[in-house]
């Protein structure tokens, strides 16, 4: 089962209310995304940490083998 990019936008949006969030399907199967979050609740942590917030932001949609997003490259930083 595929995911699509808003479905993504979306709940990382939900998470980060001050986020820029830009989605980009990489392989064409709704399922391979590449994902730049830019928020000021990253402020002040490393980017493991950034990471660890997005993935849990995502919640079951990366369950595992079952989950429907496959693989996601993330970019996180604070704004500037």
């Amino acid at each position: 089962m595929a995911i699509e990019a808003h479905t993504i936008e979306a709940l990382i949006q939900e998470a980060f209310p001050t986020a820029k969030v830009e989605i980009q399907d990489l392989a064409g199967d709704g399922k391979h995304y590449a994902a730049s979050v830019v928020a000021e609740e990253f402020r002040g942590l490393n980017r493991v940490k950034q990471h660890q917030m997005v993935y849990a932001a995502l919640k079951e949609k990366m369950a595992g083998s079952h989950g429907e997003l496959h693989a996601l490259a993330l970019t996180t930083k604070a704004p500037e």
